[in-house]
């Protein structure tokens, strides 16, 4: 309907859009005031005399003109232009709360930031309070209100609901102690992204809908033969299959599978009795060993030449170093002491500080002469810490020719190098495969950081051909970095099968920028996890002795 707040809403949008893109602030205010003037008109502007709006106290000849284009289209024509040269995720910027148009403008043309996904990575990086205006408590509002928005999207990273899930499940478990729960689906498989939360359950249906619509506040959605589902206030969805006590350890496995696994199970040991005491048995009955639900993938993980490995799988436990972390020096809370002091508490051997490089001015990054002091200040620490090591390592960000952001007798004093794309993402996979291909045959090169760019449910990252990036990455000695970060996860574990076949180490790496940072490694494992990723395989499993002997080969076989 075209009412007054419809129209006001218009005018208002306008004169937000025109205030980010630092249009014209005489027509930026007049198109406020107009806004704020029609919401509070007694009659309806569609339903009065046309000649008579122009007359009505703050219209006027040019709102009015662009008054009756909304009456007679349905939209305003200037509104629409405006939005056609403006990201969709700026717009969306306007719905967090703390965050003004004015602020939203240096958020967009000054941080390159485009949408509310990457303006959350950035308040994790603490990259806007290196501009004017954005304190630590603005930045810590913005954060807030930007993952209180995410969660009503009704997807979430799996970081973010794992709290909540376990909460739920135990919930159950105590309320209802002679029933068998668990949570099943993309939750048990350890997915990244989860849109919904599953359980199976003997609790009967009468049962769940008095404790989910009475104690969780929830509304019911969708009911089967064997499941009913519920949408609570943040857009969580939680559904429950239906068990009995001898079909539930059936139910959990089928549940928790993924359609090609199940397919190929089913084909293999037809017939099944479904009745089981517990998960183990069902595998026991098969005479193969037992497959966790988040390896439930597809038919590959049934050749045998997998099961050795699952019983050697990456665990959270098997890090012994934490490797790519931003200090102080750029971007980071704390300082190299505080943060290798953090490390010797949590028992880890050694930390590798990769402050970002110059050409990341946004993120303070290094200068040569500040290099050269970091590195003093390194090796005074190593000495104090001993027999724990700090070893000099660098974020270089990967320029548009693909080369790295410092002449090679910089490069040549790092222990290792990080080699990562920052900046200008919007390019085609020719454009990108050059950058990264370059950066990978730069004998300096030790770890590919963040292969895509992508930011879990805000950023698909700009494109590459996966396989040709690992190809070259095995050809060239470089490792490929699995960015631990929940929002990143990059690169993809699906891809990490290949690249371990081609002899390619990967390094879970936190991208740490606070203390509290580091205890992303586990978020990486899990999902190395689904790749059959072993310590043997992962660069920040190696010892500390085993990892100076890595980068002593890298120097003896690259340089």
């Amino acid at each position: 309907m075209l009412d007054n707040y419809f129209i006001a809403d218009q005018f208002s949008l306008l004169s937000k859009l025109m205030d980010i893109h630092g249009e014209n602030s005489f027509k930026t205010k007049s198109y406020s005031i107009a806004a704020f003037n029609i919401e509070k008109l007694p009659v309806q502007l569609a339903e009065t005399d046309r000649d008579k709006i122009f007359s009505i106290k703050g219209i006027g000849e040019n709102i009015g003109k662009k008054i009756l284009e909304i009456l007679d289209t349905g939209e305003l024509p200037a509104l629409k232009a405006i939005i056609q040269k403006t990201p969709a995720g700026i717009i969306e910027m306007l719905q967090i709360k703390g965050i003004g148009p004015k602020k939203i403008s240096t958020i967009w043309k000054e941080m390159e930031i485009e949408s509310i996904g990457e303006l959350l990575y950035a308040c994790n990086e603490n990259r806007l309070l290196l501009y004017k205006g954005f304190g630590e408590k603005t930045q810590k509002n913005i954060a807030d209100t930007i993952e209180f928005y995410l969660k009503s999207q009704g997807s979430f990273l799996y970081a973010e609901i794992e709290k909540m899930a376990l909460n739920l499940e135990e919930q159950f478990k105590q309320k209802f102690p002679q029933a068998k729960t668990s949570l099943t689906g993309a939750f048990r498989q350890q997915q990244v992204v989860i849109h919904l939360l599953e359980l199976v359950t003997t609790v009967s249906a009468s049962e769940i809908k008095t404790f989910v619509e009475e104690g969780l506040q929830m509304k019911e959605m969708e009911r089967g033969d064997d499941f009913v589902s519920y949408k609570g206030r943040e857009n969580i969805v939680l559904k429950f299959f239906f068990a009995s006590d001898q079909n539930f350890y059936s139910r959990l496995f089928e549940t928790s599978s993924q359609p090609e696994f199940l397919e190929a199970w089913k084909k293999q040991h037809p017939g099944a009795e479904p009745e089981f005491v517990h998960e183990q048995a069902i595998f026991d009955a098969a005479e193969i060993p037992f497959i966790p639900a988040w390896l439930r993938e597809s038919d590959s993980i049934l050749q045998k030449e997998h099961h050795d490995k699952i019983h050697h799988i990456i665990q959270p436990s098997d890090i012994k170093g934490i490797i790519h972390n931003h200090s102080n020096w750029s971007d980071g809370l704390k300082t190299i002491e505080e943060m290798a002091a953090a490390c010797i508490e949590k028992g880890y051997e050694y930390l590798v500080i990769s402050d970002h490089s110059k050409t990341a001015f946004y993120a303070n990054g290094l200068s040569e002469e500040r290099i050269a002091q970091q590195h003093i200040y390194i090796d005074e620490l190593n000495k104090k810490l001993a027999p724990f090591r700090i070893y000099k390592s660098v974020e270089s960000d990967i320029l548009n020719d693909g080369s790295l952001d410092y002449d090679e007798d910089v490069l040549a004093s790092f222990d290792l190098v990080i080699a990562s794309v920052h900046s200008n993402l919007k390019m085609t996979e020719e454009k990108a495969m050059m950058r990264l291909i370059n950066a990978i045959e730069n004998p300096y090169t030790t770890i590919l950081g963040h292969m895509t760019g992508r930011l879990l449910l805000s950023r698909n990252g700009y494109p590459v051909d996966h396989i040709k990036v690992i190809d070259a990455c095995a050809a060239n000695q470089v490792v490929i970095e699995l960015n631990a970060h929940p929002r990143r996860l990059d690169i993809d574990w699906k891809y990490i099968g290949y690249a371990l076949e081609k002899g390619v180490l990967i390094s879970i790496d936190p991208d740490a920028h606070s203390i509290e940072g580091f205890d992303d490694v586990r978020y990486g494992v899990l999902a190395a996890q689904k790749a059959l990723v072993t310590p043997k395989d992962n660069l920040s499993s190696f010892s500390k002795i085993e990892f100076e002997d890595f980068l002593g080969e890298q120097r003896r076989l690259k340089l």
